[in-house]
């Protein structure tokens, strides 16, 4: 096998470190299958660095900002070099949450309500309790309009609200969502495969960072989800709607609230983790697609054009 894969990891987004565990696996698992493969942390020397080692394909492992926005993808598609997962307008439309939540609402694929919070809005306690009150009804959650992973994210009542978005003030807008309470399931779709619906069971509040990617934090795994066929069969055409009308390639994840009955669609996610406790891999695992298979497609599914 002479392929070269260049991995990208790491970057300058809050979700760095599951960027890294997500590209020792693909590495490995690789290299166990004689592919010559190189972890690369782009940089400011990116392109040259690039130039030099001339990948055959390049595996994008990055998440969030710079990796997962079309930022990437648009230094490699002016390279001309094949990369994985979506192209460049597909991973900034998914990655903004206010955007794809419009294009959603759109083509009538239900998400929870919002509005968007911005910083320079000197807008008092009182008024924004009142506006959210009469929007969306508290509890609501709070989240940053482009990170992964739960980053930043947190449910907030009357009483905390203020102090919980005082931790997002680095961020010059964020968004505030109606709180779905319900059950969590997660769909995986693999290129025009409906690849298949995990629920979660997290021990915390919700399925937050540490629910994710701590072993300690014991979340439950569900595969396939517990609902039935009908409902299984709708949450997986849902999230295939979602994945065409981003138009998105590769792996998609999409995550899902249900509730009396109805599947909310809280985001897509581009590039799902490819960590030990990642969801798309234990999906793609009881479709009898181990590991290596999926990283396989993946690289075979790399090109320019996405």
């Amino acid at each position: 096998m002479s392929k070269k894969i260049l991995i990208l990891a790491g970057g300058f987004s809050k979700e760095r470190e599951i960027s890294l565990k997500s590209a020792r696996a693909v590495s490995k698992v690789l290299k166990e299958n004689k592919y010559k493969t190189k972890i690369f942390e782009p940089d400011g020397n990116f392109i040259s660095s690039l130039k030099k080692y001339k990948p055959s394909v390049v595996f994008n492992a990055l998440h969030g900002r710079y990796g997962e926005d079309g930022y990437i993808q648009t230094i490699l598609e002016k390279e001309k070099v094949k990369y994985t997962h979506s192209g460049v307008i597909s991973s900034s439309l998914a990655i903004d949450k206010v955007l794809s939540k419009k294009l959603f609402i759109k083509n009538n694929i239900l998400t929870p309500k919002y509005i968007v919070f911005n910083f320079k809005d000197k807008i008092k306690k009182k008024k924004l309790i009142m506006k959210i009150n009469k929007k969306l009804g508290f509890p609501v959650v709070i989240k940053p309009i482009n990170e992964g992973s739960s980053v930043g994210v947190y449910i907030c009542n009357k009483k905390n609200l203020l102090k919980k978005i005082f931790y997002l003030k680095d961020n010059k807008e964020i968004i505030i969502e109606k709180y779905i309470p319900g059950r969590e399931i997660q769909a995986a779709i693999m290129g025009n495969k409906k690849l298949g619906a995990i629920e979660l069971k997290p021990k915390r509040k919700f399925y937050d960072y540490s629910a994710k990617y701590d072993k300690n934090a014991k979340t439950e795994h569900i595969m396939p989800a517990e609902i039935s066929k009908k409902n299984y069969e709708k949450v997986m055409s849902i999230s295939f709607k979602a994945h065409k009308l981003l138009k998105c390639r590769g792996t998609t994840r999409s995550d899902f609230r249900f509730y009396k009955n109805k599947f909310y669609l809280l985001e897509l996610n581009t590039q799902p983790g490819m960590t030990s406790l990642s969801l798309v891999p234990e999906i793609a695992k009881y479709n009898n697609i181990n590991f290596y298979k999926l990283i396989k497609w993946m690289i075979r599914d790399a090109s320019i054009l996405r």
